[in-house]
């Protein structure tokens, strides 16, 4: 049990230092070795536990991709208005990719999954059937149009939100995340919420800023 309980820190470890070199370099940009000088293990340890670098770099994806699960599945078995929750599962993500270092690689490496020999599809698959859950109860809140294309919707709101991220990372180290997300929300909503409730709704994105920066 110990020697199983120092395996599973070690695993652990590891793609906690991967993803600081991942999120740095890329998948293409980072090597084996720069991942025992991040963990500080040598080669061999490093290959007991990752046959590969890809595998290391699927590890990270996986880590990163129960983070967001978790907090999907927190957000989406609550109570709250699915408008809400949809507006609060993006501020979430946009705090965890600008303050950890695993969401942040697994994000990169999800983008970079072209250079990998294993798809990586069931993030992007799972987050646009969240958004579709999501809009549907909103329909049935009453602050959603219930002639609204879900499944269109579902399918540009989350591509739109990795834009959104990916041009913030590059033009300021995602310092202006949550700001360009209240930009994308106060874009997209006015086409999505029930005139008679967006008086009320207008103001939403930056309470979500607000609760989540």
């Amino acid at each position: 049990m110990i020697k199983q309980a120092r395996a599973v820190e070690t695993r652990a470890a590891i793609i906690l230092a991967a993803a600081d070199v991942f999120g740095a370099l890329g998948f293409g940009g980072a090597s084996m070795a720069d991942i025992c000088v991040a963990s500080g293990l040598t080669k061999g340890a490093l290959y007991f536990h990752f046959e590969s670098k890809e595998a290391l770099a699927l590890a990270v994806i996986d880590a990163q991709h129960e983070r967001a699960i978790a907090l999907g599945n927190e957000l989406l078995h609550s109570e709250q208005p699915g408008l809400e929750v949809l507006l609060r599962m993006a501020f979430e993500l946009s705090k965890q990719l600008r303050h950890d270092p695993v969401t942040r690689a697994g994000i990169r490496l999800t983008m970079e999954s072209s250079s990998l020999t294993t798809p990586v599809v069931r993030p992007y698959e799972e987050w646009i059937a969240a958004c579709d859950v999501l809009l549907r109860r909103a329909i049935r809140d009453g602050d959603v149009r219930a002639d609204v294309d879900v499944a269109a919707a579902a399918r540009f709101i989350s591509p739109a939100f990795t834009g959104v991220q990916v041009v913030s990372d590059v033009l300021t180290g995602r310092d202006d995340l949550v700001q360009r997300v209240v930009e994308m929300w106060l874009f997209v909503l006015p086409s999505l919420v029930v005139p008679e409730r967006w008086p009320r709704l207008r103001t939403l994105p930056e309470e979500m800023a607000a609760l989540w920066s």
